[in-house]
């Protein structure tokens, strides 16, 4: 049994086990599954924009992930863009590389060109360039994940997070267990094995 990753890009926190998990699997030989959904869609539907006019919890947000980005030896450049210009483009993009193979180098080329550099993970230039890091042309990419089969693909996902109870990201799920936050991988790992 794996642990289903579902994420978001657009969200900030996901940034922690986009970077790490590939160790972490490694270290645990345990298999995690990454599976990108429509974040932005899901909170809208729920009225619940996490850090809309409160600039009380967006600094705190700010300083915990400089943090925990520096407890983690992850670079950050504060505070990276936010919110993102086009999160549904992103993760359709994020869908379809993780379909095809390639989506995992271009996630984290995405994450850290938006934390690192400050290049907005929703805009140009980080698409071209992530693209192009991941091995892909940028043009034909992007036109693949701009169909409305890949669109269509990213709301059925969307739909089973939501069947999951869902309603942040990121998020660790050991059959029908879920784990919310980046800070709950370990708690999701123990459970695999528990249950395993």
């Amino acid at each position: 049994m794996a642990i289903d990753f579902w994420f978001a890009i657009g969200s900030t926190y996901t940034y922690f086990p986009v970077m790490r998990l590939d160790t972490v699997e490694a270290e645990t030989g345990i298999h995690f599954n990454w599976r990108p959904f429509n974040l932005r869609k899901v909170l809208l539907a729920m009225n619940s924009i996490p850090f809309a006019d409160k600039p009380a919890k967006l600094a705190y947000m700010w300083r915990d992930i400089e943090r925990r980005a520096a407890a983690f030896g992850l670079s950050v450049s504060m505070p990276p863009p936010y919110t993102i210009t086009d999160a549904e483009r992103a993760n359709r993009i994020a869908l379809l590389g993780l379909k095809e193979g390639w989506g995992k180098a271009y996630i984290r080329a995405s994450y850290r060109r938006w934390f690192a550099e400050g290049q907005d993970a929703g805009a140009e230039p980080n698409f071209v360039a992530s693209l192009r890091e991941a091995g892909q042309d940028p043009d034909a990419t992007l036109a693949r994940a701009d169909t409305a089969e890949a669109a269509e693909a990213l709301d059925r996902a969307t739909d089973e997070a939501v069947a999951l109870g869902l309603f942040g990201a990121p998020n660790f799920v050991v059959g029908d267990e879920v784990f919310w936050g980046h800070d709950r991988l370990d708690d999701a790992i123990a459970w695999h094995r528990y249950k395993g």
